[in-house]
C-alpha cells in the first residue's frame, strides 16, 4: 500500500504561481511514475504531468511551458511548479503514483486526497 499526502493548493490571481508538493510513503517500487492529474467541476479527470523513475516526463499540451514537474527520489516527493496560472487551471489537483513491474507493466495505481487550486481572473 502507498500513501500520498499533497500540499500547496490555494487561491491565486491569474498570472501568479503555486507550487504543489506530494510526499509518498509505503510500498514504492524502484520502477514507478509520480505525477499530477486534475479534475474541474463537470469534467473528467485529466493528466497534467507525470515523471517516471527513468526520467521520462509527459505534460498535457495545455500546461506545456507553464508547469514544471520535478521529483526528489530520496524523499519520495514530487513537485509541480505552476506558473502563469489561468482561470481554466482551476481544479482539484490529485497526486498519483504508479508502480510498475520489471517490464514496465503497471501493477498498481494510487491517488492522493486532492488539493484545490483556484485561479481568479
Amino acid at each position: 500500500q502507498v500513501q500520498l499526502v499533497e500540499s500547496g493548493g490555494g487561491l491565486v490571481q491569474a498570472g501568479r504561481s503555486l507550487r504543489l508538493s506530494c510526499a509518498a510513503s509505503g510500498s514504492i517500487f524502484s520502477r514507478n511514475a509520480m505525477g499530477w492529474y486534475r479534475q474541474a467541476p463537470g469534467k473528467s479527470r485529466e493528466l497534467v504531468a507525470i515523471l517516471s523513475s527513468a526520467g521520462v516526463t509527459t505534460y498535457a499540451e495545455s500546461v506545456k511551458g507553464r508547469f514544471t514537474i520535478s521529483r526528489d527520489n530520496a524523499r519520495n516527493t514530487v513537485y509541480l511548479q505552476t506558473d502563469s496560472l489561468r482561470p481554466e487551471d482551476t481544479a482539484v489537483y490529485y497526486c498519483n503514483l504508479k508502480n510498475y513491474e520489471s517490464g514496465w507493466s503497471e501493477l498498481a495505481n494510487y491517488w492522493g486526497q486532492g488539493t484545490q487550486v483556484t485561479v481568479s481572473s
